[in-house]
């Protein structure tokens, strides 16, 4: 949590401004009840009435004067803990887009949303009250207790006596529940699990009839939570009775010891009602100060959590520096017209995570400029983690993938990455409209570079038809669209930024036999020479590729033409004839 302390550092005069203003509110409240009994003992006392309205307008006065420190105080706490919050998302946030995709996969998108959402408010929530009441609520407790040793000692020792015994109870209390809260915000998660789970996964379950089971299964836990929040609300609701049983004893006691003092003339009315006035300002600051800590403890836990995902190193070391962007710049105009569009993997493995095992083997292949290389094989063989390599979502754990002829590690990850245009596995369309979506790929594309991409991903027709067309408004994932529509948008997206290597990762999967056909013909006839990648579990869209990458468990089976691979590979010929029928069993 100190760590996160550096988002402070922009607003040093906020955080002392802040509980300075507090204290000053403070110190005018520990002062009225001595107007009080000023009041009492010489206005009433003595029935002067100006005396009396002079001590209301102070009084008044002190109370405005309270007023503006507040608010002054709530003013700078406020801005130092939004201002906190603001830099602490963007720096996460931009943490996170450093991030592997890896790391991302290990830590859970579910965790690092809720890092960024409700652990930083609740972190923004304990700075706020800490910069209001960590100073004040102290402050008003001893300084009570000291004004009450100036308006007599004897009486006083009561509060010796009473602020243990309440701090006693309040910490203990705070102590005991702290924990059932933790167990109850775990409970609230797995209620929040199970709940996105249906919700995400509704169609299945109503296509199993598994609602009743479901219900059951969410009642469970529900009834589980509501046993601990009941529990934890129980011991919390102690505070309240034991603290007031306390300090009602603790005025009792005041109150009887004053009228013996009065009655002997050592104190005046005035004074026992200033001590009563304190007692009442401790039982207030006491429980004050027990939910601040509350409050503070749950900050720490989530500062804690969103400081684990800081310390998680950047997955992507990139080259930086003048020095390193001008040498690949150099090396980028050197270079031959040989090497230029090339994509080649030398002798690569791929490991996810630490002790796991390989995702790909000793991977070794070149592709030449304008060649479509197809990328085949059954599930779980690697043929994403083999693509995704090369804009480098992952990094290599041995030999090397080079564009253009240099390695992948040796580009700023936005050069490198603005050669490649990326169609992912599952179409992702972002909320806003068709042309928006379609400016990702080149935010300064025209009009009809637009059109030409929709053609050339043979969207053209569907968007046409469209009542505003490219200023069609596309719901959050694309929701509004078929699956192949939002399929052949997001390869239109990738088509815009006129890429020198593209790569479709099993992007065609929604689109009929005739649209993917039609799909690989306009890109084969773009113009310029841009690679391709095609990954694709049908083996008709790769029948034409210059070169086929079989893939089996992570290790390449084989890689040659469809021809070459129907002749000599087990692996597709088991793949092609799951696909089509054999000819000798056609002809009988």
């Amino acid at each position: 949590m100190k760590k996160l302390l550096i988002y402070l550092k922009d607003y040093k005069k906020e955080s002392v401004l802040g509980p300075l203003f507090k204290l000053l509110e403070a110190s005018f409240e520990l002062i009225v009840p001595l107007v009080v009994a000023s009041m009492i003992d010489v206005g009433i006392a003595s029935q002067d009435k100006g005396y009396i309205y002079k001590m209301c307008l102070i009084m008044t006065a002190f109370g405005l004067i309270g007023l503006i420190c507040a608010v002054t105080a709530q003013y700078f706490a406020a801005k130092a803990a939004v201002g906190f919050a603001t830099k602490l998302r963007h720096g996460l946030f931009s943490h996170i887009q450093s991030l592997s995709f890896s790391q991302m996969d290990r830590e859970g998108t579910s965790t690092l949303i809720t890092r960024m959402t409700s652990d930083i408010n609740q972190v923004q929530s304990g700075v706020n009250l800490v910069l209001r009441l960590f100073l004040r609520s102290p402050f008003i407790v001893f300084g009570a207790m000291i004004m009450a040793f100036t308006v007599d000692v004897k009486a006083a020792l009561i509060f010796v006596i009473v602020i243990p015994v309440l701090s006693a109870i309040v910490f203990g209390i705070m102590l005991v529940s702290i924990p059932m809260f933790k167990k109850v915000q775990a409970g609230l998660d797995k209620v929040l699990g199970i709940t996105r789970e249906n919700l995400t996964g509704v169609r299945v379950i109503r296509a199993f009839g598994e609602e009743k089971h479901e219900i059951e299964k969410f009642d469970e836990e529900t009834d589980a939570l509501k046993r601990l929040q009941v529990m934890a609300g129980k011991i919390s609701a102690l505070m309240n009775p034991l603290t007031y049983v306390v300090i009602n004893a603790g005025l009792v006691a005041l109150i009887y010891a004053g009228a013996l003092r009065v009655e002997a003339g050592i104190l005046t009315q005035g004074q026992v009602v200033a001590l009563v006035n304190y007692m009442s300002q401790i039982l207030v600051e006491l429980v004050k100060l027990a939910n601040l800590i509350i409050t503070v403890t749950k900050a720490v836990a989530c500062g804690n959590r969103i400081e684990s995902i800081f310390e998680i190193p950047g997955g992507m070391e990139e080259k930086s520096g003048q020095a390193d962007e001008n040498r690949i710049l150099k090396r980028d105009a050197g270079e031959s017209g040989d090497e230029r569009g090339t994509v080649e993997f030398d002798h690569v493995s791929l490991r996810y995570h630490r002790g796991s095992e390989e995702a790909l083997t000793d991977i070794h292949f070149k592709a030449g400029k304008g060649d479509t290389i197809g990328v085949i094989g059954g599930t779980g063989s690697g043929k994403s983690s083999l693509v995704n390599l090369i804009p480098r979502f992952y990094d290599v754990e041995k030999g090397a993938v080079r564009v253009d002829g240099k390695d992948v590690r040796d580009y700023p990850v936005e050069q490198l990455r603005n050669k490649i245009g990326v169609v992912m596995q599952k179409a992702v369309l972002f909320k806003g409209t068709i042309r928006e979506n379609l400016l990702w790929g080149n935010e300064n594309a025209s009009e009809q570079e637009l059109w030409d991409a929709l053609k050339t991903a043979q969207a053209e027709e569907f968007v046409l038809e469209k009542k505003d067309r490219l200023d069609e408004m596309v719901e959050q994932e694309g929701r509004n669209l078929s699956g192949g529509q939002k399929q052949r948008l997001s390869i239109a997206r990738a088509l815009v930024k006129k890429p020198e290597i593209l790569i479709l990762d099993d992007s065609a999967s929604a689109l009929d036999y005739a649209t993917d056909a039609a799909l690989r013909k306009s890109i084969k006839e773009m113009p310029g020479e841009t690679t391709v990648f095609i990954v694709s579990q049908r083996a008709s869209s790769l029948l034409h590729a210059d070169a086929i990458v079989v893939l089996e468990d992570g290790h390449v089976a084989a890689i040659g033409t469809h021809q070459e691979l129907l002749q000599n590979c087990e692996v597709y010929q088991e793949i092609y004839y799951s696909q089509f029928e054999r000819k000798e069993e056609a002809g009988q």
